[in-house]
């Protein structure tokens, strides 16, 4: 008993990259131009959703059938088969909320097949597997046998349309016995050109190949059909929301996260990106140390940076410290400088405080103002994992030492010369030294007074950068070694060796690894210094601006110097000028 041929309909994929592509060429090319665009197939784009709704879809389908038909009474298909396969999409691009409503048509002209026998092919022929891959891409699909000689379509003359029509054809479908919706076209125009009786060998690599006798039964080029089926079997637009990929925000954060995976897929698989990205960090200074370390950071992927600056970007500043501009100038630098971060990537957390940190030897002035300055310092610093001292006065970073060390924070030294650079982790515990563990004396005043030379940092321009990329570099490999900021110095890591101090010098380009360990009298990490911070507070704080020698005594610093002083003096005493006589 004979049947008729049926056809699987196709399904449409459409990778999410098409609608990016799509969405940059109806911003900057196609704009509000609603006509044919051709890829492989069309795409007509409309403006707006009511547009797309009211479309005549049987119009829109019955021209794109016609269109084929032209080309099969022209003969153009005979020369290029793949015209048969022609397909079009109608879109509406939603491109503030990144949707995309989409629907496919695969027109196909109407003729009806009847099956009189059917078997499955063992195995594809060497000769025929051979000619298809000889064949140009218009005419891969298809061909035609005349005395078991292959031909292309355009030799189809040579066979007389009263005989039969052996013809193969590649097929992508998997079900078995039912051909592909694309091989209908085909035999429509070959019934049109008179050849109603085939021997269809239908070609597959993934699943069975079969033979069919088929005959045809109507012709009819008046019925177009082709517009794609939902999954549930009904004829609707698709939509494609894509405003979590597409938005160019996410697609910055993707690309971010990219960079730093293919470090660790391609070079280190240990590597913790996580712990790297929730690590909150405070900058304390916000000017070219701060700018360079930021921007390090980000590319890091640390996301939650907060800077800290009591001045205002100046004249000088926008050539050294690239997170201002001209226009900038007069603006408080933390606030610029949180504002710009986010202008880079806008998903960073960034905040910026106009605070002035109280600094060691400088008399409180303005207590209410000052204390409320202490306090607010202490609240960021518990609120952060890491702190970076980057200010431009020594010290201005005495304070930040004390809290970092009260409260076990990671604190991130960086120094600038001239020619030189000191960058340091101060140790958690009482091994490593901190900043201030090498003084004989405590920081006091060095502000006051300074000539017009003294008011900048004068350094050679690269300095900054050096020092800044090593910090944040030292704080990475930090966060890789299982000990975190207790690893002691040069132990290994996973980034390498990691080390307590660095101290590079340009005039012979040459950088020092260094340890030093924790001062017993030290002014700021000494377990005295400590306990007088945690016992009193803003009154410890008070006392040491307001008494240059109060941290000396606290610390013991001033009985180590009276013991030194007595030893020279004893030491001179021996070495009398009575002796030598």
């Amino acid at each position: 008993m004979s049947d008729s041929l049926k056809f699987s309909s196709p399904c449409s994929y459409v990778d999410a990259s098409f609608f990016q592509k799509f969405s940059k060429l109806k911003l900057d090319k196609f704009k509000l131009d609603s006509k044919e665009q051709k890829i492989h197939g069309s795409i007509t784009n409309l403006n707006t959703i009511e547009e797309f709704k009211a479309l005549d879809k049987a119009q829109f389908i019955k021209n794109s059938g016609e269109r084929i038909l032209k080309q099969i009474e022209n003969k153009e298909v005979l020369e290029n088969p793949s015209l048969l396969n022609h397909f079009d999409i109608i879109s509406f691009a939603d491109l503030k909320k990144f949707k995309f409503y989409y629907w496919f048509a695969f027109p196909s002209l109407n003729s009806n097949w009847k099956i009189n026998h059917r078997e499955f092919i063992d195995e594809i022929p060497e000769t025929v597997i051979m000619w298809f891959s000889i064949l140009d891409n218009r005419n891969k699909g298809v061909i035609i046998w005349k005395d078991d000689v292959p031909y292309t379509l355009a030799s189809l003359s040579l066979v007389n349309p009263e005989d039969t029509l052996k013809i193969g054809f590649i097929d992508s479908c998997i079900i078995d016995d039912k051909p592909s919706k694309f091989l209908q076209n085909l035999l429509t125009a070959l019934s049109y050109y008179g050849y109603n009786s085939i021997e269809l060998h239908v070609y597959r690599f993934a699943s069975k190949s079969f033979k069919l006798n088929i005959t045809n039964t109507n012709l009819d080029l008046q019925k177009i059909t082709g517009w794609e089926r939902t999954s549930q079997g009904k004829l609707g637009p698709k939509l494609a929301d894509l405003g979590s990929l597409i938005d160019p925000i996410k697609l910055s954060e993707q690309s971010v996260d990219l960079n730093l995976k293919l470090m660790k897929w391609r070079i280190s698989p240990e590597l913790d990106l996580d712990i790297i990205q929730q690590n909150k960090v405070l900058l304390l200074g916000s000017g070219t140390l701060g700018s360079y370390v930021a921007r390090a950071l980000l590319g890091w992927g640390v996301r939650q940076i907060t800077f800290v600056d009591n001045g205002s970007v100046s004249y000088s500043n926008p050539v050294r410290q690239p997170l201002f501009n001209f226009e900038d100038v007069g603006s408080p630098k933390a606030e610029i400088a949180a504002k710009s971060l986010q202008k880079i990537f806008p998903l960073v957390n960034s905040k910026g405080f106009q605070l002035e940190i109280p600094m060691a030897g400088h008399p409180v002035t303005n207590e209410s103002k000052q204390q409320d300055g202490f306090n607010q310092l202490v609240q960021l610093i518990k609120e952060h994992d890491t702190i970076f001292l980057l200010t431009d006065s020594r010290e201005a970073r005495w304070l930040p030492t004390i809290i970092g060390k009260s409260y076990k924070k990671t604190v991130i030294n960086a120094a600038l010369g001239f020619d030189s650079y000191l960058v340091m982790r101060h140790g958690i515990d009482d091994q490593l030294g901190c900043y201030y563990c090498n003084d004989v004396v405590a920081p006091t005043d060095s502000l006051t007074d300074r000539t017009l030379d003294q008011m900048c940092t004068v350094t050679r321009p690269g300095v900054a950068l050096l020092a800044s990329s090593l910090a944040v570099e030292l704080l990475v490999s930090i966060l890789q070694h299982p000990d975190g900021p207790l690893a002691k110095a040069n132990e290994e890591s996973i980034l390498g060796k990691l080390p307590h101090q660095l101290r590079g010098f340009l005039g012979n380009f040459e950088t020092l690894k260094l340890e030093s360990p924790a001062y017993p009298y030290c002014p700021a990490c000494s377990k005295p210094i400590q306990e007088a911070f945690v016992q009193e507070g803003w009154e410890f704080v008070k006392k040491a601006l307001n008494d240059s020698k109060y941290l000396e005594l606290i610390s013991g610093l001033a009985e180590e110097q009276r013991k030194a002083e007595e030893a020279v003096a004893n030491l001179e005493a021996d070495f009398s000028d009575e002796e030598w006589l």
